[in-house]
């Protein structure tokens, strides 16, 4: 059993994806890695039959397809947010089909960037988001989920109302300006490296594992990169206060740090003391996306819950 993933978790994941040919094609061409052969691809870890086995029974957690395509519901949520902001529309009708049922997005329009800094990371941070649509999809191929619907609307002003940076039943406009963009930015980024994390121990597939850690590594300086912006725009008091929110939903356990220390002073790389950055389990990310500290299987960002078998939070009520 893999540390820090309880019984809850194991137990919702109870169908294996099936995987054909086609599929572990499209991944080994995702990952580049085709031309080797037989053997170059036996080197890689990835062998005939194999691609999308997670392990084969439930001691081993779920198969690398479901955490992928667990991922991928991550992903189409950054995608549409930072595509939206930036340029005024979300994914390509090719880029969100696949199994379960596909949702659209509601919300999400062009920001008014006062700085050229903050609109070119914006840019190049939505442009990596839709890679990493692409490449999920790609590995996955016939197993890959649809995109679930989306609430880029009123998920926001509840996630600001749980931080206090509004009262109960007013609105955050998260598009309406620069900060509150950014903000909203913060809601997802650090959950994303910790959902990276968090979900590395349940990856077979070295293939695999070494795709997510370069996706965990792209997260996490898009983390920094918005943290850094944050300090210096002076919205440390309402960073903060996003961070305590997220805190209040995944648990007892302090997985969660503001962009300043006790002391005030800049904090731009939340980690623990040894200088590791924390891990959430998939329950406990979801616990963050459905704005829910209890066990549930949809709200907040996915109004209709996440496609795919990993989809129900934790119970940290």
């Amino acid at each position: 059993m893999f540390e820090g993933f309880n019984q809850a978790f194991l137990k919702n994941v109870v169908n294996r994806s099936a995987e054909n040919a086609v599929d572990r094609r499209r991944f080994l061409r995702a990952a580049g890695v085709t031309g080797l052969g037989v053997a170059g691809v036996g080197a890689l870890g990835v062998t005939a039959g194999t691609a999308f086995a997670g392990g084969g029974d439930e001691e081993q957690g779920p198969s690398d397809a479901a955490v992928l395509n667990f991922a991928l519901n991550l992903e189409y949520l950054e995608a549409e947010f930072y595509l939206r902001g930036v340029f005024g529309e979300g994914l390509d009708d090719d880029q969100i089909d696949g199994k379960g049922k596909l949702g659209g997005v509601r919300g999400g329009r062009k920001v008014n960037f006062e700085s050229k800094a903050a609109r070119q990371y914006a840019e190049e941070i939505a442009g990596d988001e839709r890679a990493h649509v692409e490449f999920l999809r790609a590995a996955l191929g016939d197993a890959r989920v649809a995109r679930p619907e989306i609430n880029l609307d009123e998920a926001f002003s509840a996630a600001a109302a749980a931080a206090g940076l509004i009262e109960s039943g007013q609105r955050f406009d998260v598009f309406a300006n620069e900060n509150n963009f950014l903000l909203g930015a913060f809601v997802f980024e650090d959950v994303g490296v910790t959902a990276y994390k968090g979900a590395a121990p349940l990856v077979s597939n070295k293939t695999f594992l070494e795709a997510a850690a370069g996706i965990l590594a792209v997260e996490a300086y898009h983390a920094g990169l918005i943290r850094t912006v944050l300090l210096n725009k002076g919205l440390e008091v309402p960073a903060g206060a996003i961070s305590d929110a997220r805190d209040s939903l995944d648990g007892p356990e302090d997985k969660d740090q503001g962009i300043v220390d006790e002391d005030g002073q800049a904090n731009i790389v939340p980690a623990d003391e040894n200088g590791i950055a924390f891990s959430r389990t998939p329950g406990e990310v979801l616990n963050i996306v459905y704005l829910n500290p209890d066990s549930v299987q949809s709200g907040g960002f996915f109004p209709n819950g996440v496609n795919g078998e990993v989809n129900t939070s934790d119970d940290n009520a």
